[in-house]
């Protein structure tokens, strides 16, 4: 198998467009699972694969930003310390997924190095309370994204059941799942709180936040060619069709009912965004 050249020199510490670069060869190498089993990968094949994989990397390395960074807001919150717990150790799981993504690029031939994506800070909301702040970016973060990343982990998980790569899809997805609760959970903690003035000002700010999810997820599902290549699905390349369409049912039918029985405007929230 073949190894392709890194994308940056070594000694870079920056891309060509002066973002930092992510190096996770050392990490990725202890994590590197056994392949051997995966069906033999036409070149494009295997090049999509790495190109899905290292994707993956530097999108769970963001998580990790975004889970670190409501961490002083849910302080400023006073709220549990449970949750608390719960906000640091989702921090930690992210960076774990990006070094085991980091072992599937190294596994199939590619080097586990990109630029860091840009990345703006957590909204402050600094002209909300405390609690009302961080139950915005909690219902961004742990109830919309964690959500829709657990539907779509499931279902590719479901695919590579039994595959050499369904292990790290596994343990990936059992995190995902305990973070999606925490975000549930803090909604549960919070919303009985609000007074009918602070649920209706969060419909619109649910409309935007829809919104946001729409443009930052269907990116990261490009269309491809169906059927695809068997040996690609067993590698960890989706059908974005078939991603796409459950992404919007796992709005739809998951994440707006959920909302809506907490008492938050979601219906009509996501009936705008959506249209």
């Amino acid at each position: 198998m073949s190894t392709a050249p890194p994308p940056f020199p070594r000694a870079l510490t920056a891309a060509p467009d002066g973002r930092p670069v992510l190096d996770l060869r050392a990490a990725g190498a202890a994590r590197r699972p056994d392949l051997a089993a995966l069906p033999p990968l036409s070149d494009k094949a295997r090049q999509v694969a790495i190109d899905t994989w290292r994707g993956r990397m530097a999108n769970e390395h963001a998580s990790a930003r975004v889970w670190a960074g409501l961490l002083p807001q849910a302080m400023a919150a006073a709220l549990p310390p449970a949750l608390l717990a719960g906000i640091a150790a989702a921090a930690s799981d992210e960076l774990r997924h990006a070094e085991q993504c980091a072992g599937v690029v190294l596994a199939l031939g590619g080097v586990p190095v990109c630029a860091l994506p840009d990345m703006s800070p957590i909204p402050a909301h600094a002209e909300l309370g405390p609690l009302e702040a961080f139950l915005r970016n909690i219902l961004s973060v742990g109830c919309l994204s964690e959500t829709v990343a657990v539907s779509l982990i499931r279902a590719e998980q479901a695919e590579l059941e039994g595959g050499p790569l369904s292990d790290v899809l596994e343990q990936i997805l059992a995190d995902e799942v305990a973070h999606a609760r925490l975000g549930w959970t803090a909604v549960g903690l919070i919303a009985p709180r609000l007074s009918p003035a602070q649920r209706a000002a969060l419909g619109p700010w649910l409309e935007h936040a829809l919104r946001h999810l729409v443009a930052h997820e269907l990116p990261l599902l490009p269309l491809r060619p169906s059927p695809l290549d068997p040996a690609a699905t067993a590698a960890g390349v989706c059908d974005g069709g078939d991603a796409r369409r459950l992404f919007g049912a796992t709005v739809s039918e998951v994440i707006v009912p959920r909302l809506e029985a907490a008492g938050l405007p979601a219906a009509a929230a996501w009936a705008r965004a959506a249209a």
